[in-house]
């Protein structure tokens, strides 16, 4: 697995070591928003686990990933490691570049040789699944949903380079073939966010006391996934999706950004009843819209559910609560991260700025 120190990706791992046998060789880079404390559940201060091996590794080090895959010799790559935040990519581009597009090549031409070098029972069994987002797709208008079959329009940097490598990954298997897997996730939400996505930008302002910041009006709708929902889909991906299909997943719970806050504003209100800045609604502080902010997006996850059996559990209503309680009850986590600086300061206004380098 690639990434898992990342949100997305230590949630997938969490999953595993309870849920599933299978045993997992975490390659990441560490890079500003990577945090192996956020498997600190499953691997109590780093505790060996013989499931479990971290290999330090950046994905675009071609000699460092054909070590790793003659040491583990590995039965599937799991690939989620990529730069993530929009605003950081409007800022800094230049990293979402080198990591999203040429670390994906390297990472596909590491695995096709060692695909190739397999005897022929474990070459059949060999997959790749490439983890993507529904951002690929662009701007929806106010109906439709997106489906497998949906053109890509990707209107940011971020999205411009999740969308080459999935069309890299489509090449390999087309190509080489190299027996890949691909899903395209709608916006993803719950413990050990990175402090610079919306919901934890929206949780730790309201219980600071300081302006939370919504973009433009508020009006742009997002599909929100919890994260464990996610985790779930993935593996189900991975053990029983079919060789060079796609699989959308989404969380069925489409909201205005501005009612997500508020939701977000009424959690806190419960949580924290005698909070001097309670009610929490009164925070919100409208502010500059990013460049070219996709408007809408809605995911069609019926193929999934039908050929694989999944559905998300989790609605918005309860993984809001659930993740406005984590992270009152997890400053431990958080604010070491806000202490370094590494989540401070408005991105995404296409200044570049520290910050915003990438």
């Amino acid at each position: 697995m690639t990434g898992g120190a990342g949100f997305i990706g230590s949630a997938l791992i969490r999953h595993c070591l309870r849920h599933t046998a299978h045993q997992i060789v975490n390659l990441d880079k560490l890079t500003y928003a990577a945090d192996l404390r956020s498997l600190d559940e499953v691997l109590p201060g780093g505790r060996p686990n013989d499931r479990y091996v971290f290999e330090h590794a950046d994905i675009a080090d071609r000699q460092a990933l054909d070590a790793v895959f003659a040491r583990h010799q590995p039965d599937a790559v799991m690939h989620l490691a990529a730069e993530s935040h929009v605003d950081r990519s409007i800022d800094g581009p230049a990293a979402f570049i080198e990591t999203n597009i040429v670390g994906t090549y390297a990472l596909l031409e590491a695995a096709r040789a060692y695909h190739q070098s397999l005897p022929p029972g474990r070459k059949a069994g060999f997959r790749f699944h490439h983890v993507s987002t529904d951002e690929v797709f662009g701007s929806l208008g106010e109906t439709g949903l997106f489906t497998e079959a949906s053109a890509y329009a990707p209107n940011s940097p971020y999205s411009a380079s999740k969308a080459s490598s999935d069309l890299l990954v489509r090449a390999w298997h087309h190509t080489y073939g190299l027996p890949v897997v691909t899903s395209n996730c709608s916006n993803n939400y719950g413990p050990y966010q990175f402090p610079e996505k919306l919901i934890p930008v929206v949780i730790l302002a309201g219980f600071s006391g300081k302006p939370i910041p919504v973009y433009g009006d508020g009006a742009n709708i997002r599909d929100w996934l919890f994260v464990e929902d996610h985790a779930r889909a993935l593996i189900a991906i991975l053990e029983k999706g079919r060789v060079g299909e796609t699989y959308n997943v989404g969380g069925h719970n489409e909201l205005r950004n501005i009612d997500l806050v508020r939701s977000i504003c009424r959690a806190l209100d419960a949580l924290l009843p005698t909070s001097a800045h309670w009610p929490h609604e009164k925070l919100i502080t409208f502010v500059t819209d990013r460049p070219g902010h996709d408007q809408r997006y809605a995911i069609d996850a019926s193929k999934i559910g039908r050929e694989l059996g999944w559905r998300p559990e989790t609605s918005v209503e309860d993984g809001i609560r659930r993740t406005v309680a984590w992270y009152l009850e997890n400053e431990w986590w958080w604010r070491p991260i806000q202490e370094r600086g590494a989540a401070g300061g408005r991105l995404g206004l296409g200044k570049k700025t520290a910050a915003g380098a990438g």
